[in-house]
């Protein structure tokens, strides 16, 4: 399991401990902790849009970190956020390719961060607001670049010189191009769900793409993990791994470090015990066998003498 980036998580951690009160109190290692505390899971990834300076992050865990990309239209200030993290020591960049402007997220309107807390990494920006809202001058936002195409790949890979996964992909035929463009792992995810109404399910689309990609590199699975039934389906479809997100979050907000401990701890329980009940000994053994499928053919069912001729 994997810890999905979630922007601004300690405003969640704040939300829980009377956040305006306290938010000059709470050291940012303390936040960091609650969410570095992750039992066995193996990668964590961080937010563009943290508001815990990534090497600050990095102080206070040895479990590896990976960088969540939103591209900036600033390329210099890509480039140095992106070789800032990469120096603080994450191993790889995930690029959210699924979000060229925001979704309609009416009920992100009103929110804003305390005044204690800033996206730290777009300093220097000179934004109205580091949170990404609806303009009434039109779609798009300065906080995105929506120019950015396959093409740009390139340039990315060679400022990151480390491995450069793509967030956001629900297409196969967007699986069988990234690998073209020598990207190094698909991230299936829909955003939550909070981008585009229509998007499938991820759990639907992740078989498609695992079939496309044939192993080539890694398919992740992102969106929709609540149960760790969720997680043996997902590697029984195709995905190496899975990225964890709300259910971390809730835990976080109610209650702290021990909250996100809890959370991981019934995921894992839970994905042990299916994996037990299939039979299977290792994550290495878990394939498509381990599904359900429908039969083909309808079976016959005996009537009840009470239902008639």
């Amino acid at each position: 399991m994997t810890v999905a980036p979630v922007a601004r998580r300690a405003s969640a951690y704040l939300y829980r401990h009377e956040r305006v009160r306290l938010a000059g109190l709470l050291s940012a290692p303390m936040l960091w902790l609650a969410v570095l505390y992750l039992g066995s899971l193996a990668v964590m990834v961080v937010s563009s849009f943290t508001t815990t300076a990534i090497d600050e992050i990095a102080r206070n865990t040895q479990r590896p970190i990976w960088f969540q990309l939103y591209v900036q239209r600033d390329r210099a200030f890509t480039k140095d956020m992106v070789q800032r993290a990469v120096a603080a020591g994450c191993k790889a960049v995930c690029l959210t390719v699924d979000t060229p402007v925001l979704g309609c997220r009416y009920g992100q309107l009103s929110f804003g961060l305390p005044s204690s807390l800033e996206c730290v990494h777009l300093r220097g920006l000179n934004l109205k607001s580091s949170v990404p809202t609806h303009s009434m001058g039109g779609i798009y936002d300065p906080i995105f670049d929506p120019s950015f195409n396959w093409k740009d790949l390139e340039w990315l890979r060679t400022v990151a010189g480390v491995p450069v996964l793509l967030k956001g992909v629900l297409s196969p035929e967007d699986g069988r191009r990234a690998i073209d463009y020598g990207v190094d792992g698909i991230i299936v995810s829909n955003h939550g769900g909070r981008n585009l109404d229509l998007l499938p399910a991820t759990i639907d689309a992740l078989p498609g793409i695992a079939d496309a990609v044939a192993g080539r590199i890694p398919v992740l699975l992102d969106s929709g993990i609540r149960r760790g039934t969720d997680v043996l389906t997902a590697l029984a479809l195709g995905a190496k791994a899975v990225f964890v997100g709300r259910p971390y979050i809730y835990g976080l907000a109610i209650a702290g470090a021990r909250g996100v401990e809890r959370v991981i701890s019934i995921l894992r329980d839970e994905f042990q015990r299916a994996m037990a009940l299939t039979g299977r000994r290792s994550i290495a053994e878990i394939d498509a066998t381990v599904l359900w499928k429908q039969m083909d053919t309808p079976v016959k069912t005996l009537r009840s003498p009470a239902a008639g001729a």
